[in-house]
């Protein structure tokens, strides 16, 4: 066996890393001389521009793009160099196929290294067919899928390995459980300002998600602290390997919830080698849609009024308007302007008389193509008819002309207008609530948009080849629709069912696979984030069967009941203290509302000065104490977790459990609740 002791293993990681740095000297030599050339090519250019002819200046400039564009390769070559330097691998299998008599050790790191002198890959990439054997395989008999097809074998031996600023802290054999070993320390680290990579954790259910390449549309069901971001992040790095040739990184989109997610998630594409993903939101491709010219209520807004308002008749209309009998009489709806609001009459270009028979029949033939979008195709099939009939072929002019005049036919093409006909139509004006400076409620900005695409039509964003979406339970039907229309690429979608804010709108995967038919569920249910006893606790404000609790223990969770509020902000203050003095990086103040966040966040400022408070405006998560409200809390995770005022009046409507549930769902390793008052319901 090679490198069969620790001893062994430490000789090894030293000269793994020397031959790293090796190669990053002769880079940085080759780099320096391609700078130089650089150099001397420009000069050469400025110096004989008036000397050369055509076709040396182009050969010159040649010389220089891809002189420029190997720079650019050298550089992030080296940069994923000195990223191995600080931790050059993490695994081991030692795999013994029929084929090889010796089992050659296989370490897998974050990036592949090939030693130029050995002409061997010392490090093979974690997203390496190889690699996989070290993710679904113990010792024994074991497979991995290779380009050439299926490699059958035997792992031997399985080691698993901390590597921190190139000191080898400690290694593992299999045969000790590795992965539930490595998993509790990695467990047990403090939180971040941004999400890390997991490539040393990732888990056998996982891996089968990461490397799913056959479904068309993928669908992510998971439990809350399952790791669903991480996985479908991780998934794309493999993607992009997997396609190298096929896909780039500006070929992918993420439907982030809000910028501090987007912010707090940036940073693992760029730590596995690949670039980061441009990211919108589901207001900004509305606005885009209707070229700003809408004014509509946020997501954030709508929820923020749910949770300080129990307002029946508002959660009367989202309801209705986030069901797939919603979509049904939308269709309908538009089969109705199809059939009505086109009133043809006689026309007359010039000398040329068209009957109102004749527009309707052509309007008719069109049938494939969208209502709005149909008069400048009749206008033309208008003008065939009058070179056949008259012997005349019209200008461009006079064809524009036809398609005006066909347009105005339409009994309206405004679409706020045909919105509010839909209403009338149903026979439930009740149901359409306009805010003032005619802003319209957030529950209806994606049937407007559904109407708009169906009627108009739209170009879709064919350039996108992969969109993540994330946190699917809080999207409605309606909106997976308008999704489908614009984006005919493959997906990858995820979520949980039970940190759904708003219940009125709760999605599951299965609703989902209603609109992409061909999609694929898989689930995730074992919860990696918080302690047994945080996830314990949480599971008894809303009970979830399939959810398994990795048996990390910490502390119990803390309810600490005050006499009043000024005796609870004396707790809240001790709460912070403590924090401050240990060894955790963040404190997540976590409030039912974004109004009592900013208010908290006044008592909060004054005793620590360096708090922040994360908003709708926010761009960046940070460390330290962080208030905010459960909302804007989503999917993001802290060391420990303070919430206060969990008394009943705070807490009793379903929209305020399932904000319970996301608040405690946050803390990874202590969770406070503190209340003066009667406590919530879903606590006791």
């Amino acid at each position: 066996m090679i490198n069969k002791t620790e001893k062994d293993e430490r000789n090894y990681l030293e000269i793994t890393k020397n031959k790293i740095k090796n190669t990053v000297n002769k880079i940085f030599e080759n780099a320096t001389e391609m700078s130089k050339e650089l150099l001397e090519l420009k000069d050469y250019l400025w110096e004989n521009k008036n000397g050369m002819d055509r076709m040396e200046k182009e050969a010159v400039r040649s010389a220089i793009n891809q002189n420029a564009m190997l720079g650019e390769t050298t550089v992030r070559k080296k940069s994923r160099l000195l990223k191995l330097l600080d931790s050059p691998y993490f695994g081991r299998v030692d795999f013994k196929t029929k084929y090889k008599v010796t089992e050659y050790p296989t370490y897998i790191g974050i990036h592949s290294f090939f030693d130029d002198e050995t002409k061997e890959n010392l490090i093979h990439d974690w997203r390496a067919p190889i690699s996989s054997l070290f993710y679904d395989f113990e010792l024994g008999n074991a497979y991995y899928e290779a380009p050439t097809g299926k490699i059958d074998g035997e792992i031997t031996l399985k080691r698993q390995y901390r590597i921190r600023k190139g000191t080898l802290e400690f290694m593992l054999e299999s045969s000790f459980n590795v992965y539930d070993d490595i998993l509790q320390k990695e467990l047990s680290l403090t939180s971040d300002e941004r999400m890390k990579n997991i490539v040393a954790t990732i888990q056998r259910d996982q891996n089968k998600i990461i490397r799913n390449i056959s479904s068309q549309v993928l669908i992510i069901q998971g439990v809350a602290g399952s790791g669903k971001t991480s996985i479908a992040l991780h998934r794309i790095a493999f993607l992009l390997y997997k396609f190298k040739n096929e896909l780039k990184s500006d070929d992918i989109l993420i439907i982030s919830p809000n910028k501090v997610f987007s912010d707090y998630i940036s940073n693992v594409l760029p730590e596995l080698g690949e670039d980061e993903i441009p990211q919108t939101g589901m207001e900004d491709l509305a606005n885009e849609i209707f070229d700003n010219k809408i004014k509509f209520q946020t997501y954030y807004e709508q929820i923020n009024i749910l949770a300080e308002n129990n307002d029946n008749n508002l959660s009367s209309r989202i309801r209705i308007k986030s069901t797939f009998d919603f979509i049904e009489e939308l269709n309908k709806f538009i089969e109705h302007i199809e059939k009505n609001y086109f009133v043809p009459i006689d026309l007359k270009i010039d000398n040329f008389a068209v009957p109102q028979t004749v527009i309707r029949q052509k309007y008719q033939n069109f049938f494939r193509v969208p209502v709005f979008a149909r008069p400048s195709s009749v206008a033309e099939a208008i003008a065939d008819y009058i070179k056949i009939k008259y012997k005349n072929e019209l200008k461009k002019q006079q064809i524009n002309k036809i398609a005006a005049e066909i347009t105005k036919m339409f009994k309206t093409t405004n679409l706020k207008n045909i919105y509010k006909d839909f209403f009338d139509w149903l026979e439930m004006t009740e149901f359409l609530n306009i805010l003032p400076k005619n802003v319209y409620e957030y529950s209806d900005v994606f049937p407007l948009v559904y109407l708009k695409i169906k009627l108009e039509g739209i170009k879709t964003y064919k350039n996108v080849k992969h969109l993540i979406i994330d946190e699917m339970q809080d999207y409605s039907p309606v909106q997976y629709a308008v999704l489908s229309l614009l984006f005919p690429c493959k997906k990858t979608i995820l979520g949980d069912i039970n940190q759904s804010i708003n219940p009125n709108t709760k999605t599951t995967a299965y609703h989902i696979k209603k609109v992409f038919d061909n999609a694929d569920i898989m689930k995730l249910n074992k919860s990696y984030r918080s302690t047994f006893e945080i996830t314990e606790f949480a599971q008894k404000i809303i009970p979830n069967d399939s959810l398994e609790a990795v048996e990390r223990y910490g502390e119990s969770v803390k309810l600490h009941k005050s006499k009043n509020s000024d005796e609870e902000i004396k707790k809240i203050t001790e709460i912070i203290a403590d924090f401050k003095k240990s060894e955790y990086n963040s404190l997540g103040i976590i409030c039912k509302t974004q109004k009592q966040a900013e208010k908290m966040y006044g008592i909060v400022e004054k005793i620590d000065q360096k708090a922040y408070m994360l908003n709708y405006q926010s761009t960046a998560f940070y460390k330290g104490v962080i208030v905010t409200s459960a909302h804007l809390a989503k999917g993001l995770e802290f060391d420990c977790v303070l919430v206060p005022e969990t008394t009943e009046k705070n807490y009793n409507s379903n929209i305020d459990r399932s904000m319970l549930y996301v608040a405690c769902t946050r803390a990874m390793h202590k969770l406070y609740l503190t209340f003066s008052g009667e406590i919530s319901q879903f606590v006791n």
